[in-house]
């Protein structure tokens, strides 16, 4: 018996999986942050570089890198968002800038590889990719700082291939709290959700056809988000709170209005965010109560699998890199109560439904929808300090803070 993946065909002796019939599995993963691992140890130069094996570099670090070429094709990864990242202390400087240099270097991957990665912007040409037997290669921006707060370089992002931006990362935006600002005792700036600029930004993303990412946002943010939003959104790399009461995780409330919402969380491997216990890693058992507990509470239709490799330090036993993704589907497998049907929607058939249903919600708001235009106030950059280094033509009475 064989299971046909639509990336490639794998038979059961591989895997050992035990399925009652072949199957046909959308598989899209929806965060890897193999872009910023090539930033910060090869400063995105790949002239020679080996994308097949990482593992033969020997670099001084403490977290092995968990992807390479061989290894997503042993790992059967189908489909990638890749996240576009740089740090929260670029906000204000240089963000822009350091996103682009990001989607430069991913394009330059692509391009190095073109019989592996096959770069797509639509739900059509995922398809088209796996068909191909190429790895179909999404972006997605990890934090709002990437767009300086203007509609302009949100829209140029989503020209370039972005297809969801995360909101915040670890850090507020001007119109966006972070996930930080809920821990008890914090003393972080808040905007006490998204501000009315920021409602807009959810606004021209539904109009874009670009997926909102709640994952790092708060929590007044992600039900902000919730109400504004025409579209289903994700959650790229965050698991469930009841299980682990972690900021960057989803509460049940949460999770019954991604439902409702048509939206999808797609489980992270963060150990911190399965286990809440520094001392506890977890292993592929505690990773798949989380998918089971998410499954519950917002339904089969509204659960996938994110990952977050590269941008972990640690990662659970048995699930070390992106080749043991196998591994997790065989143990739900096993547990008797997934269907064909179950682990196809798992494995990317929900998030590559949530980008078809954005991409045609986008079609009909820009029938009668222009891009906005607005320009965020004055006052909501000061109160971040993110004027210093920008030129306030758009002020005419502001003067640089």
């Amino acid at each position: 018996m064989q299971i046909l993946f639509m990336s490639w065909i794998i038979f059961e002796k591989d895997i050992n999986f035990n399925l009652s019939s072949s199957i046909l599995t959308e598989d899209l993963r929806s965060h890897n942050d193999w872009a910023w691992i090539l930033r910060k140890y090869f400063r995105n130069n790949l002239t020679d570089l080996d994308l097949y094996d990482l593992t033969k570099y020997r670099l001084k670090i403490t977290t092995p890198i968990h992807t390479d070429i061989n290894r997503l094709r042993k790992g059967q990864v189908g489909g990638q968002f890749w996240s576009i990242y740089t740090p929260c202390e670029h906000q204000g400087r240089d963000a822009t800038v350091s996103f682009m240099e990001q989607i430069d270097l991913m394009n330059r991957v692509i391009a190095k590889e073109p019989e592996v990665f096959q770069l797509t912007r639509t739900a059509a040409e995922v398809r088209e990719a796996f068909q191909s037997k190429r790895i179909a290669s999404l972006f997605g921006v990890e934090s709002g700082q990437a767009i300086e707060s203007t509609f302009s370089i949100l829209r140029l992002f989503y020209q370039l291939g972005v297809r969801y931006m995360t909101l915040t990362h670890n850090c507020n935006t001007p119109w966006a709290d972070q996930n930080r600002v809920d821990r008890p005792g914090s003393t972080l700036v808040k905007n006490n959700g998204l501000t009315e600029f920021g409602k807009k930004i959810i606004i021209e993303m539904n109009r874009l056809g670009m997926l909102v990412d709640l994952s790092h946002v708060s929590k007044k943010t992600m039900l902000d988000v919730l109400n504004v939003s025409q579209s289903p959104i994700i959650f790229s790399h965050s698991s469930a709170w009841t299980l682990c009461n972690h900021t960057r995780n989803v509460q049940d409330d949460v999770l019954r209005l991604v439902k409702e919402n048509r939206g999808v969380v797609m489980v992270a491997f963060t150990p911190g965010f399965i286990t809440c216990n520094s001392q506890n890693r977890g292993n592929i058992a505690a990773v798949a109560t989380h998918i089971n507990y998410i499954r519950n509470i917002a339904g089969i239709d509204s659960v996938g699998i994110g990952g977050d490799y590269d941008g972990i330090d640690e990662t659970p036993e048995g699930l070390e890199d992106v080749s043991t993704y196998p591994k997790l589907i065989e143990y739900l497998v096993s547990q008797g109560n997934w269907t064909d049907a179950d682990i196809i929607k798992l494995a990317g058939g929900n998030i590559l439904r949530v980008l078809e249903e954005n991409e045609k919600i986008a079609r009909d708001l820009q029938k009668t929808m222009q891009p906005l235009e607005d320009i965020i106030p004055i006052d909501d950059l000061i109160k971040y300090n993110v004027t210093s280094c920008r030129y306030l033509d758009m002020y005419p009475n502001a003067t640089a803070a």
